[in-house]
């Protein structure tokens, strides 16, 4: 079974707190950057006192003294995820890794709302395949000791060869039938990335906006067993 974790992509604390007031059923929430540069870490402290498991997805891509410094900011805060760019290197991604304690840190590998096209210019390569290139990232976050990769639906058949077997595969980009893709360009059903091997599932959108958040959260759920 994945575990569902609402991406909180909502402007204010009070909207926030409104949503998860008629989602009783969660066990993560995942704070990102709009939100934390608005409301900062009281009100991750907030959710963990809600009882909630507190993924922060700040996506670290810094010096290695500065990430481990964050990480260790991050542990005592008390969340229980955190995210660092694999493309930081591996003396970054080590530094992370010393810093963790009972945080698990996972390494961004190509984002969701990348095509092929888009990450191969953005990195000054043609001919970029994404699958081989969150292999690579995989491979080198596994021998950092991350606890585990974030990636596309598309590409975790190909990172589970390559991480440990006790590893997080953390995945966005979850769309059911129906829903819009809107800025991701790399997608696939709950049901399918559960199947596949993925152990968290990042949604938001489709639980943001749905007209019945306690009944959409079910709906994953039972999908993703």
């Amino acid at each position: 079974m994945a575990e569902i974790i609402v991406a909180l992509d909502l402007p204010t604390r009070e909207e926030a707190l409104r949503w998860l007031d008629r989602a009783p059923g969660l066990r993560w929430a995942k704070v990102g950057s709009v939100l934390f540069t608005r409301e900062g870490p009281a009100f991750v402290r907030e959710l963990i006192d809600r009882g909630l498991q507190v993924f922060l997805d700040l996506k670290w891509h810094d010096i290695p003294n500065t990430v481990e410094g964050a990480v260790t900011g991050a542990r005592a805060l008390g969340v229980s995820m955190a995210t660092i760019h694999t493309l930081g290197g591996m003396e970054m991604m080590e530094a992370a890794s010393r810093a963790a304690g009972e945080v698990g840190v996972v390494g961004v590998t190509v984002l969701t709302s990348h095509s092929a096209e888009s990450y191969g210019g953005a990195v000054g390569r043609s001919g970029v395949d994404p699958k081989v290139e969150v292999a690579r990232q995989a491979r080198n976050a596994a021998a950092a000791r991350l606890k585990g990769i974030v990636c596309s639906p598309l590409e975790i058949e190909v990172v589970k060869p390559v991480l440990p077997a006790d590893a997080w595969i953390v995945v966005p980009g979850i769309r059911r039938a129906g829903d819009a893709a809107g800025d991701q360009a790399r997608v696939a059903g709950p049901a399918e990335a559960a199947r596949a091997g993925a152990t968290h599932l990042v949604i938001g959108r489709p639980l943001l906006q749905a007209a019945d958040p306690a009944a959409a959260v079910r709906e994953f759920q039972e999908v993703a067993q």
